[in-house]
Parts: structure tokens; C-alpha cells; sequence
């Protein structure tokens, strides 16, 4: 315990609060003119995307020491403010930034639009890091209001593609309705505390309790994250999104869904008062994962397998957020965002590997291990925990990740010699003890988040995923016992379906580059990324 006490204090690095104020604003700074597009007219393209990597370079190297140096001194204008968990998210942010952006410069050359391209780019990037500062509900709305808008341009990059304008006409109906709620959410805190100041609200709560329309604010703002966290129902246009170039779904899976679970977090000192919208987070964070867990087993194309364990993760995010536990919802929007971008970087490298899996043939797992794994990995938490000395989390969580992991220490079938299988499963330990103590570090440092874990959904939790978990037992055991729940799980559970049809009904579009639209019921039936 000390050591992490030590751990957290040495860290703090001295600087001038001026220099702090020009480093935590320079990322904001460094993309505003690419995104605007001022006095880069006549510029070639090529000298664009250099100074796009120059820029963003420079930004990455400020954001940097700023996350080392701590929010300490930082005196921003009105409406934003620096918190630890905040400046390592700029870190992230940027870097996966600079990143893609030099993936992009080569993987775009030769096509038009790498203008658009690149002030698109830009105009995210400035957009995710002002939304970061955000102190005010004005500067917040905005801000994720503006990831909105340069996103579209990114998503219809290629608009002659059908499925890319669909799935971008989905996500701006998801958009709207979020921002609408946002306002609503907005307009009851800013009524109760009497200014739109989001330090007021937290002060506020500390002295008077959760009121009527704090608790109706909340509610809001959990629903609006919902939908801009592209979960069931309103998850297609993620699925579909893969009609965008290859850095644009590294961008939205790696970092853009991920900026609801930092919202949740950030407003962590009204949802612990809220006990409606936390059930709200739970029934939709449990139900997505679930699903999405389920359809995921049952996809064959790669970059769609990505796009529902995507989905499945911001499920899981939410259900952490939902639970109070956000330090380790901080844990997993930083480890799924580096994860994501890795995979759809390198999806060709992903695709060899499964391809060279599938000729060697896949062996099914040794029915002991399917009821051994969990026992054993759900133990090597607890030890874990017990070593260290940590209450870091309730018991039913580690049960939650016991369960999760346990797939690591399934053992395969066919003439695999006992040495063979010991080894498998210790290096399955290793990992599974690793992942814990990671989990663990996550709560060592000054990140500043104050978790509020709910037992009784907790344990509602743990319900859920050890029925998937079942299910997911049952399929690599017994498949056939579950042939008509494949057909409907491959399907998506035909819930994207219902979702197009109420959009195109309800905000009619064009969405092909014919002079007709097709119906609704037409428009909701093919799914061109699975036929991929």
C-alpha cells in the first residue's frame, strides 16, 4: 500500500503554470488550422500530410509531459478544466492521432479527397481533446457535437459507396437524438444548480443531494451516451462503417465510441446518486455484451468479428460504469483503445494469421478445461488480490473477470501430450495473473477517480455473464444443441434491422446514388460487410 502511495507521489513533475497552460492547449491549437483549411490551399498534398505529422508530432511531445507533469497549476480559461485521467486520455488521443494520420498518408496516396481527408482528421482530433477540457455543459455539447459532424465526412469518404452513406445517415440520426438529450440533461442541472459550470454541479451534489431534476438530468445523460456509444439497438452503423478506409475504423473503434465511458467517468459524482440511470447502464451495458458476446462467436469475416467485439467492450464499459467500478472502466477504454488500433492497422496480418489457423485445422476444447477454467482463473484473481494486500474491487467482479478469462486456459482436444497441456495452461495462469496485476496498477495511479461499486448489480452482473459464458461452453462443446439460436445470433438478433427501418421511416434519406431510394424493409436486408 505504501508503495503505491510513494508510487503516486513521485510523480508530479514541476513546470510553469504558463507552460502548462500553452502544452494542455496545444493539441487544439496544432489542429485548428489543418481542420479549417487556412492558407493550405495551394499547398500539395504530400507537403499537407507532412505538415499534418509535423503538427501532430509536436502536440503528441506537449501532451506528453503534460500527463506526466499533472493537472497541478494548470489555470484554463472558463468552461474547461485538467484533470489527470483527462491529460493521459490527450496522451492516448493524440497518439493514436499521429498514428493514423501517418498509416493514412500512405494508405490514401493515389486518391482523391486526402484533403478532405486530412481537415477531417484534424477537426476530430480537436474536437475529442477540447470535449477532454470540458468544464461546462455548453463546452461539452459542443464539442461532441463536433466529433459528430467531422466524423460524418470521414464515414462518407467514398459517397458513392451505399452501406458507407447508410451507415453514416444511421449514425447522425443516433447523433441528433443524443444531442437532444444532452441539452435535456443540460437544462435540468443548469435549472437546479443555477449555472452550467460542471465544478458547481459537483459541489452542489456534495452539499444538497441528488434532487428530482438532478436524477431526470442523469437519466439523460446516460441515455445520451447510450446512443453515442453505438450499443444495441443503435449499433449497425458501427458494423457497417467498414465501407469507410481501413484509419477511419482504426480511428472510431480505437478512440472515438470510447469518449462515452470517459463522460460516465467524468460525471461519476452524479451517477452514484443515481440509482435510475446506473440500472439504465446496467440493462443496456449487460444486454449489448451479452448479445454482441453471442453474435461475435458465430461471424466468419475478421474485420466484422472486430466490429462486434467492439461493440461487446463498450457494452462491457458501460456495465462497469453502471456497477461504480471506473477506475477499471478507465483501465479498459485505455487497453481496448491501443488494442483496437493495433488489430485494424495491421487487420492484413490478422487475416494471414487466421487463414494459417484455419488450414491447420481448429481443435476443440477438452471438455474438463470448459469447468476447470473458470474455477482456476476465478482463484488466480482472488490470490492475486490477496497477495497484494488490495480491496481494489468487490469479490463478484473478480468472479466477472474470472469468467471473462477464462478462455485462456481451455485446453485443446487430439493427441496433445500432457506436457504440452501443463505448459498451455501455466503461460494461461501467467497471462490471467498479468491482466490482474494490470488491473491492479490501474488503481495505483493519480488518476483521481473515486469508485462507488453497487453490490446488488453487481451480482446481477455476474448472473449474465456466467450464462454466456454457459453459452459460449455449450458451442464449443455441444454446437449442435445450439443450431437455431446460431441462425438468429448471426443474424444480430435481427435488432439492426428494426433499427433502419424506424430510421428511414422516421428521417427519410438517400442513401444510394440511384434517382429512387429503396423501401425501408429493402434497405435494412443486406449486409455488405458480411459478404465480405
Amino acid at each position: 500500500m505504501m508503495r503505491g502511495i510513494e508510487f503516486k507521489e513521485a510523480l508530479p513533475m514541476e513546470l510553469h503554470p504558463l507552460m502548462k497552460t500553452v502544452a494542455v492547449l496545444a493539441p487544439i491549437a496544432a489542429m485548428l488550422p489543418l481542420a479549417l483549411g487556412i492558407a493550405f490551399r495551394r499547398v500539395s498534398t504530400d507537403t499537407l500530410w507532412r505538415l499534418f505529422q509535423a503538427l501532430s508530432g509536436m502536440a503528441l511531445a506537449t501532451a506528453a509531459v503534460l500527463a506526466w507533469a499533472g493537472p497541478a497549476g494548470i489555470v484554463l480559461p472558463a468552461g474547461l478544466q485538467a484533470s489527470a485521467l483527462g491529460l493521459v486520455l490527450a496522451l492516448l488521443v493524440q497518439l493514436l492521432g499521429t498514428v493514423i494520420g501517418s498509416f493514412s498518408s500512405r494508405y490514401l496516396q493515389g486518391e482523391p479527397g486526402q484533403r478532405r481527408f486530412i481537415a477531417a482528421l484534424a477537426a476530430t482530433l480537436a474536437a475529442v481533446q477540447l470535449l477532454l477540457l470540458a468544464d461546462h455543459w455548453v463546452v461539452l455539447i459542443a464539442a461532441w457535437a463536433g466529433v459528430g459532424v467531422a466524423l460524418q465526412h470521414l464515414l462518407c469518404f467514398y459517397p458513392d459507396r451505399p452501406f458507407a452513406r447508410l451507415a453514416a445517415h444511421k449514425k447522425r440520426m443516433a447523433d441528433r437524438l443524443a444531442d437532444a438529450l444532452l441539452l435535456a440533461a443540460a437544462a435540468l442541472a443548469w435549472h437546479e444548480v443555477g449555472t452550467g459550470s460542471l465544478s458547481a454541479l459537483w459541489a452542489h451534489l456534495a452539499q444538497a443531494g441528488l434532487s428530482t431534476g438532478l436524477q431526470l438530468s442523469a437519466v439523460a445523460l446516460v441515455l445520451a451516451v447510450i446512443l453515442r456509444t453505438a450499443v444495441l439497438p443503435v449499433h449497425g452503423w458501427l458494423i457497417q462503417v467498414m465501407e469507410a478506409p481501413t484509419p477511419v475504423s482504426a480511428l472510431l473503434h480505437a478512440g472515438v465510441v470510447n469518449l462515452g465511458g470517459f463522460v460516465l467517468i467524468r460525471f461519476a459524482p452524479l451517477l452514484e446518486q443515481a440509482g435510475i440511470a446506473r440500472a439504465l447502464l446496467l440493462v443496456f451495458g449487460l444486454g449489448t455484451a451479452v448479445l454482441a458476446g453471442m453474435v461475435m462467436l458465430t461471424r466468419i469475416s475478421i474485420k466484422v468479428r472486430l466490429a462486434w467485439s467492439t461493440v461487446a467492450q463498450m457494452g462491457f464499459m458501460l456495465l462497469e460504469c453502471g456497477l461504480g467500478l471506473y477506475t477499471l472502466a478507465a483501465l479498459h477504454l485505455v487497453g481496448h483503445s491501443l488494442y483496437k488500433a493495433h488489430v485494424f492497422l495491421s487487420a492484413s496480418t490478422v487475416v494471414r494469421q487466421t487463414r494459417l489457423q484455419s488450414l491447420h485445422g481448429a481443435s476443440a476444447p477438452l471438455a474438463a478445461s470448459l469447468v476447470l477454467a473458470p474455477v482456476l482463473t476465478v482463484a488466480a484473481v482472488l490470490a492475486v488480490l490477496s497477495l497484494s494486500g488490495l480491496a481494489a474491487w468487490p469479490w463478484w467482479w473478480s468472479a466477472v473477470m474470472g469468467l471473462a478469462w477464462a478462455p485462456l486456459l481451455w485446453l485443446p482436444r487430439g493427441p496433445v501430450s500432457a506436457g504440452a497441456r501443463a505448459v498451455q495452461l501455466l503461460l494461461g495462469l501467467l497471462m490471467v495473473v498479468g491482466l490482474t496485476a494490470a488491473a491492479l496498477l490501474a488503481h495505483a495511479l493519480p488518476l483521481a477517480i473515486q469508485d462507488a461499486p453497487h453490490h446488488g448489480l453487481g451480482l446481477a452482473a455476474l448472473l449474465a455473464l456466467l450464462t454466456l459464458y454457459l453459452c459460449l461452453a455449450l458451442l464449443q462443446s455441444r454446437p449442435q444443441w445450439l443450431s437455431r439460436w446460431r441462425r438468429w445470433s448471426y443474424a444480430g438478433f435481427y435488432v439492426d434491422e428494426a433499427y433502419t427501418r424506424l430510421a428511414l421511416q422516421l428521417w427519410p434519406a438517400r442513401w444510394t446514388t440511384g434517382s429512387q431510394p429503396p423501401s425501408p424493409p429493402q434497405a435494412a436486408a443486406p449486409r455488405v460487410a458480411d459478404a465480405r
